[in-house]
C-alpha cells in the first residue's frame, strides 16, 4: 500500500513524486515507456548534442532553480553562450536581425514606422475589457489591443508559433502570458511595467535561459536517480478503481498497485481515458485539450558551410510569411558543447496548429524541407554531416480560449474523487519551469490530503519546506 501513486514519468510526475518522497511518503511512479522523462529527450552523437523536446529552462523560476540545486545539478548548469546578440524574425522571406536590447523593436526597421509609433503609444492605451469566451481574451486580441495589429501579427504571432506550436488567435492570454496581464493591471502599461522592472534589476526572460552540459534530459535522469526503486517502467495503467483505502491501479496481468492517493501526470488524452469511469466532466475537460503533432529536425554542418553568423538564439517566422517552419534554433550558439569544434548545430520545427499536414509527411521529406529553408534563410551550402528527425504525434498542449474553464473542471476532480489529483504541462504553459511549479503545488495538495488521514501522520507544513 503506497501513500501516493504517480501515473506518468515525465518531468511533472517525477517532480511531484520526488517532493512527496523527500517528505517521507511511500511513493510509486508508474511509467508505460521503458524510460522516464517524457519529451525531455537529449541525444549525444559524435559530439552533437540534440534535443528532441524542450531545449532550455527559465532561470526566472525560483522553484526550478531550487530543484536543480537540491539535485546537485548546479555544477553542470550552463547559461546562454556569449554570441547571443540578436533576435531574428522572417520578413519578406529573409531574416531580419533585431537587437536583444529592450528597445530593439523601436530602433529596427523590421516594423513599419507607423507600427513603431503605435508601439510607443502603448503607454497611453487604457486598460481594456477582455473579449472572448467568458472574458478570456486571446493572445492575438490582447496584443493588438495593447501594441497594435502589426506588432501582434509580426512579433507575437511568431513568438506563439515558436513557443507553443500554436496560433495566437486561438490561445488564452491569461493561460500562456499571465505576466503581461499582470503588468497591464499593475502599471497600466505593459511597456512601462517591463521597463520599470528592468530598472529594478530584473533581467529580461530570454537572458535567464539555461540548460545542463548533457542537455535537458539531465533533469529527469537526476530525479530518477533519487527516486530509485520507486520508479516502475514498462507498466501501463489500464484503469483506476476506487478501493476501500484509496485507489487500485490495474496494470495488467492481474497485477494491481494500491495507493491512498493518485496523481495523474500524463498527456491530456491519456488523462481523459483514465478519468472516464470516475468523473465524466473532468474526463471531457481533459479530452478537449488539443496537442497537434510536431517534428524536430536536427542537422549539423561544417561552420564554413553556413554563411549566417548565427549570433542569436534562433529565428521565428510569422504565419503570414508562409514558411513551413515555425522556427529554427541555433543550438551551438545557445549553449556550449552542442557541436564539435569547427561545426554548428541547427534545429528546425515543423509543427502544430499551423501545419499539422506537413508534420505528418515522411521524415525524409521533412528533413528536405528543413534543408531547403536553411539554405534560403541561413545561406547553408553543402550537405549536413549529421541529420536526425524526431516526430511527436502529440505535441505541445494548446491552452486555448476558455482554458480557465477547462482547468476548473479538472480541479473539481479533487472534490468528486478525494485523493485523486491531476497535474501536467497542460495546466499553464508547457515550459519546464511551469511544470516544476505546477507539480510542486499538486504535491502540496496531496500532502494536505494525506495529512488529514489518521494513518499518515503527516502535515502540510512538513512538505512546505521540501524543495
Amino acid at each position: 500500500m503506497y501513500d501516493a501513486a504517480v501515473i506518468g514519468g515525465g518531468i511533472s510526475g517525477l517532480v511531484a513524486a520526488c517532493k512527496l518522497q523527500r517528505a517521507g511518503y511511500r511513493v510509486a511512479v508508474v511509467e508505460r515507456q521503458v524510460r522516464v522523462g517524457g519529451k525531455a529527450v537529449s541525444e549525444n552523437l559524435n559530439g552533437f548534442l540534440m534535443e528532441y523536446g524542450p531545449s532550455s529552462v527559465s532561470g526566472a523560476s525560483p522553484q526550478a532553480a531550487a530543484l536543480s540545486t537540491s539535485l546537485g545539478l548546479d555544477g553542470r548548469r550552463c547559461g546562454l553562450g556569449p554570441n547571443v546578440h540578436k533576435r531574428y524574425l522572417v520578413k519578406d522571406g529573409r531574416l531580419s536581425g533585431i537587437s536583444k536590447h529592450p528597445l530593439g523593436f523601436f530602433t529596427s526597421n523590421y516594423l513599419s514606422l507607423s507600427a513603431r509609433i503605435r508601439l510607443l503609444a502603448e503607454v497611453f492605451q487604457p486598460i481594456g475589457q477582455p473579449t472572448g469566451q467568458a472574458g478570456d481574451e486571446t493572445v492575438a486580441a490582447f496584443s493588438a489591443r495593447r501594441f497594435g495589429q502589426e506588432f501582434a501579427d509580426r512579433v507575437i504571432d511568431p513568438l506563439v508559433g515558436g513557443l507553443f506550436a500554436a496560433r495566437a488567435s486561438e490561445l488564452s492570454v491569461s493561460a500562456v502570458f499571465p505576466k503581461l496581464l499582470e503588468l497591464e493591471k499593475d502599471y497600466g502599461s505593459v511597456v512601462v511595467g517591463a521597463l520599470r522592472r528592468r530598472l529594478e534589476g530584473n533581467k529580461m526572460p530570454a537572458r535567464l535561459l539555461h540548460s545542463w552540459q548533457g542537455g535537458i534530459a539531465e533533469l529527469p535522469s537526476a530525479l530518477a536517480r533519487e527516486l530509485g526503486p520507486a520508479i516502475k517502467t514498462g507498466l501501463a495503467v489500464r484503469r483506476i478503481k476506487r478501493g476501500a483505502r484509496g485507489y487500485n491501479l490495474d496494470v495488467g496481468g492481474g497485477d494491481t498497485i494500491a495507493a491512498s492517493s493518485v496523481i495523474i501526470a500524463t498527456q491530456p488524452h491519456v488523462t481523459a481515458d483514465l478519468l472516464g469511469p470516475l468523473d465524466t466532466v473532468a474526463a471531457d475537460a481533459a479530452a478537449s485539450i488539443q496537442a497537434p503533432p510536431i517534428s524536430v529536425i536536427f542537422m549539423g554542418f561544417k561552420r564554413g558551410d553556413v554563411e549566417h553568423p548565427l549570433d542569436g538564439i534562433g529565428s521565428l517566422s510569422p504565419e503570414s510569411e508562409g514558411s513551413p517552419l515555425s522556427g529554427i534554433l541555433f543550438c551551438s550558439t545557445m549553449f556550449p558543447g552542442r557541436a564539435p569544434e569547427g561545426h554548428v548545430a541547427l534545429a528546425a520545427y515543423i509543427s502544430g496548429a499551423r501545419s499539422p499536414g506537413l508534420a505528418g509527411l515522411p521524415l525524409d521529406d521533412q528533413a528536405g524541407i528543413a534543408r531547403d529553408e536553411f539554405q534560403k534563410l541561413l545561406g547553408v551550402r553543402g550537405e549536413p554531416v549529421i541529420t536526425r528527425t524526431h516526430h511527436w504525434q502529440r505535441g505541445l498542449p494548446q491552452p486555448r480560449s476558455g482554458h480557465g474553464y477547462v482547468i476548473s473542471r479538472l480541479s473539481g476532480l479533487e472534490e468528486s474523487c478525494p485523493g485523486l489529483f491531476v497535474t501536467g504541462n497542460f495546466f499553464t504553459s508547457p515550459s519546464i519551469a511551469n511544470c516544476v511549479v505546477s507539480a510542486g503545488e499538486t504535491a502540496e495538495r496531496v500532502d494536505l490530503y494525506l495529512g488529514e488521514r489518521p494513518a499518515s501522520g503527516k502535515s502540510h507544513a512538513t512538505l512546505g519546506h521540501v524543495p
